[in-house]
């Protein structure tokens, strides 16, 4: 571009023509929020000559406010016609192109930089995408237009403009400061080499980040797998193992890689995207994405493993969308075999779905090609999406996680490294999930109906409803690598064997898993629906005054705000009217008006309901709540009191509920939690003791609210330690107990009106009596039968009565008593004879 007024003219006219029909935007925020020096020049570099690109480029600039790059910019007592320039040179008249030569800008500005100390120049990467999709060969008509790693030519841009052109996506990169490349004092050539070099790497990089890496064909890439080692080895073991030649054992390989691997396509990807914004739109009053732009950066460099949570089959369609939307590669997502339904299995495998049975026990071929599958795409650099909860949870809690897809990653990484792994958690929040009512049925013990394509007009019935809206919240990133480092420092010096299976890979495994919950769970999106039902099921009656509710709400707001727990939670808009009166809007609180005013409350169909929206943000208030517990029964406490019973519990709550703080930690956050409560009422500090507000005051009845949070799960501690005690030393199994406790819960539940399903939930006693044993409060002897330490007793009454009203411990201690009596009743009786 020069300074010549017809060629400006030109290329305006080619500008307003091209916008007939192109629509551009940019993909992520960085164009709006560079960190630029205004005060000194700026540049733009594209990768490739494009006189196309560079009118999109100059438009989204000056959409954006940025300089424009058509526009002539002097650095120091050097005059550049325009500020742009391709690192890729232009061809010459004949179509010549000489690769190996540095673009005639750089040249000049580095030597107009060298010889003047004080200037500066900073070079913005921009990249310009007609239509995004990774390069499959499986469709030629997409390797016509969408952009691809293949050279792009005349024909093939003039084609991708008048198809993809209303699709079109510019990326604005963190400007580089050629100042600082030169003071490196490297000498001309070296520098300008220099520069070269990272912009090639940055484009190369931002490339795979945002379409994908270059893959073959679907077919090909299937075939591929049968013809890798640990595959070709597992063929011949099932021909040995079934007895049937090693032609049909292959034969079975490629049905398994068929059964599995994604068909990736771009058409599907669009389809999906203008179905789901119009069903996003329809649905939901919004959708709010909080911390993406740290993925949009290590995405570059990295393969990316998407770990969100799993509340709802919109799952994997939501994170697709919006990371579509936001510029990076949808993932390849692991779904389960029951999704792969007639039409909406074939449209999800075109989506970047594979599938996966849900055991591979008894079956190493099938086994051989799954793990051979993800290694390919993991090797390749492709992003891959899966849940560490392996299903849905029912309870509105973090799931267990489930460790077989997270050691198929770790033994994928230990064989070959080459491509660093980052594990991103993604936290999606709902007001309202679409499968609520479903849930509600299963919470009342209703069994899991299998998924059937006739399901989507129970959605579409839906939508009527309301459903408020959806927080996606990125968490902080887990590098396998360091991870690895500061599990097992000499990991890349092991033997690890054919296998890749350590003696340390199951136990690393776990603590990976817990990691990546815990991460998980940091980055909670904490909504109005949270809030409410936090409250109204700490109260006896689900009942509370409207005012009261409201003064409620501001001092759990003010808490999370004084002691945040974590960077990467999020917190709802608004004081305490404002959360009320958006769940009235939504229809899960009912309201009932007297002569002194209104009353809010639960019917019973939202009660049970709620229970699964208050999980949602249980382990943000269990620390807290346990220490509003220990003032129920004592009016003062040291500190020392409160920090050796927060020690002894601590654990417990911490392994249930993935609370993120360590023990080393813990003191310093009560602390925290302790300054919090005094600054809002809820305690006051005196003489180096902790004091109770008087039991007849509105601060007290706050107080007890709260502790209320975590009252079952504490009940639930106690019953298992009761029960476990009645029935004496190593006379019961971990399995019988944990049958025991469920019984009793549920008996408890009926006697004392608790309204939540999951205080029965029998994984919840079982992680529990594993969390015992870790500890190694209880031991195995060699029959399988429990053994405790022999304070047990006391330190659980102990700790009991700090935090349980004494009728429920004594109910318990009762109910725990007399299915003692049953039991032994049942072994004294003979048994009948025929």
């Amino acid at each position: 571009m020069t300074r010549s007024p017809l060629l400006r003219l030109v290329f305006g006219t080619l500008r307003r023509l091209l916008y007939l029909w192109v629509r551009s935007e940019t993909i992520n925020q960085s164009s709006f929020t560079l960190d630029l020096d205004r005060s000194r020049p700026v540049f733009y570099v594209l990768q490739n000559p494009s006189l196309t690109d560079l009118a999109v480029v100059d438009t989204e600039c000056s959409k954006a406010g940025l300089p424009r790059p058509v526009l002539p910019v002097s650095v120091g007592n050097l005059m550049e016609p325009a500020a742009f320039f391709y690192l890729t040179p232009e061809p010459d008249w004949l179509g010549r192109q000489d690769k190996r030569g540095a673009p005639p800008t750089l040249t000049r500005l580095v030597s107009a930089l060298s010889q003047n100390a004080a200037e500066n120049a900073q070079i913005i990467p921009v990249s310009v995408f007609w239509g995004q999709s990774p390069d499959s060969e499986s469709s030629p008509w997409k390797l016509l237009f969408a952009d691809s790693w293949a050279v792009t030519g005349r024909l093939r841009r003039l084609l991708s403009i008048i198809v993809l052109g209303r699709k079109t996506r510019v990326q604005f990169s963190a400007p580089i400061h050629l100042r600082e490349l030169i003071d490196h004092n490297k000498g001309h050539e070296r520098t300008v080499r220099m520069a070269q070099r990272i912009l090639r790497v940055h484009f190369r990089n931002l490339k795979a980040a945002v379409i994908g890496p270059d893959i073959s064909h679907r077919r090909n890439l299937v075939k591929g797998l049968l013809n890798q080692p640990l595959v070709k080895q597992a063929i011949l073991d099932e021909a040995e193992r079934e007895n049937i030649s090693p032609e049909k054992a292959k034969a079975q390989a490629l049905r398994y890689g068929n059964e599995i691997a994604s068909d990736y396509t771009y058409t599907a990807i669009r389809f999906l995207e203008v179905v789901l914004s119009w069903f996003w739109n329809k649905i939901y009053d919004g959708i709010k994405v909080n911390h993406i732009e740290g993925v949009q950066k290590v995405a570059q460099g990295h393969e990316v493993i998407y770990v969100p949570c799993h509340r709802s089959h919109i799952d994997y369609l939501l994170l697709s969308y919006l990371l579509f939307r936001n510029g990076l590669t949808p993932p390849h997502v692991a779904a389960g075999i029951n999704l792969n339904m007639p039409v909406i299995g074939s449209l999800l495998r075109r989506g970047g779905a594979f599938f996966m049975r849900r055991t591979f026990k008894g079956n190493p071929l099938y086994t051989s090609v799954f793990n051979e599958y993800l290694h390919t795409l993991f090797t390749k650099g492709f992003p891959v999406e899966y849940f560490v909860e392996g299903g849905r949870s029912r309870t509105g809690r973090m799931l267990q996680p489930k460790t077989g897809m997270l050691a198929i990653t770790l033994r994928s990484f230990l064989r070959s490294s080459r491509m660093p792994i980052v594990f991103i958690p993604v936290y999606i929040g709902y007001e309202r999930v679409l499968e609520g009512r479903t849930y509600l049925g299963e919470l009342r013990g209703a069994s899991k109906k299998k998924e059937s394509i006739f399901d989507i007009f129970k959605v579409v019935g839906a939508l009527k409803q309301r459903f408020g809206q959806v927080a996606v919240n990125f968490g902080e990133p887990i590098k396998l690598a360091q991870f690895l480092d500061s599990e097992q420092p000499d990991w890349r010096e092991q033997e690890l064997g054919p296998q890749f299976k350590p003696a340390w890979l199951n136990e690393t495994t776990n603590r990976l898993g817990k990691k990546v919950a815990q991460h998980l769970n940091e980055a909670a999106a904490i909504n109005p629906v949270n809030l409410v039902a936090l409250a109204l099921l700490s109260t006896s009656r689900l009942a509370l005054d409207d005012r009261a509710m409201a003064r409620v709400l501001d001092l759990y707001l003010a808490l999370l705000r004084k002691v945040p727990y974590s960077p990467h939670t999020t917190l709802p808009e608004g004081d305490g009217r404002a959360l009320i009166d958006h769940v009235k809007d939504m229809d899960l609180l009912s309201e009932q008006s007297d002569a002194l005013g209104k009353i809010l409350y639960l019917d019973e169909q939202n009660a049970v309901l709620m229970t699964y929206y208050r999980n949602n943000v249980l382990h943000i208030f269990a620390l807290p709540a346990l220490l509003a517990s220990f003032f129920q029964s004592a009016s003062r406490m040291s500190r020392e009191q409160i920090l050796r019973y927060i020690r002894a519990l601590y654990p417990y709550l911490q392994a249930e509920l993935f609370i993120r703080w360590s023990l080393e930690e813990l003191d310093v956050v009560t602390d925290q939690w302790l300054e919090a409560f005094v600054e809002q009422g809820l305690l006051r500090f005196e003489n180096d003791v902790y004091l109770r507000p008087a039991p007849s005051s509105r601060h007290f009845v706050l107080l007890t609210l709260l502790s209320k949070s975590i009252a079952q799960t504490l009940q639930r501690f106690y019953m298992t330690v009761s029960l476990l005690l009645n029935s004496g030393q190593n006379s019961i199994s971990a399995e019988e107990l944990e049958d025991l406790c469920t019984v009793m819960a549920q008996r408890l539940s009926i006697l004392h009106g608790l309204n939540a399903p999951e205080f029965f939930d029998k994984s919840l006693f079982r992680h529990f009596i594993q969390t015992m044993l870790d500890l190694d409060v209880l031991k195995r002897d060699e029959a399988g039968k429990l053994g405790y330490h022999e304070l047990l007793g006391e330190l659980a009454e102990g700790a009991a009565k700090r935090v349980l009203p004494a009728e429920i411990r004594l109910s318990i201690r009762q109910v725990a008593l007399h299915r003692s009596e049953d039991a032994a009743d049942q072994v004294a009786v003979p048994a009948k004879t025929d």
